[in-house]
């Protein structure tokens, strides 16, 4: 067997054992970053008719940092049933950030 011929095998042994470990981590990763979005990306919508309700967790999130209650009240009845969900759903000021509000 000549030197070059081993050091194709040891390649390949090496290529063959990165793919596998490649292959692996895809297939757990896969799920994961599925269930990740599912999981996080709807939130219950709220109607309109809600928007005392969201300014008040708003204002319960952010405290003294929330603008006025006019306001607030304003951007909720123009935002989307959706956009009100994310809101009701968020228990950090980062997250209130986060939605299209």
């Amino acid at each position: 067997m000549k030197q070059g011929t081993f050091k194709q095998i040891t390649i390949k042994k090496n290529t063959n054992l990165l793919n596998r470990t490649l292959n692996i981590i895809s297939y757990l990763a896969l799920p994961l970053v599925i269930l990740t979005l599912v999981s996080c990306s709807k939130a219950t919508p709220v109607p309109v008719g809600e928007c005392n309700t969201v300014v008040s967790h708003v204002k319960s999130v952010l405290k003294d940092n929330a603008p006025s209650k006019a306001k607030m009240l304003q951007q909720c009845k123009a935002a989307t049933d959706e956009a009100r969900g994310c809101i009701m759903a968020a228990d950090k000021p980062m997250k209130i950030l986060q939605c299209d509000f």
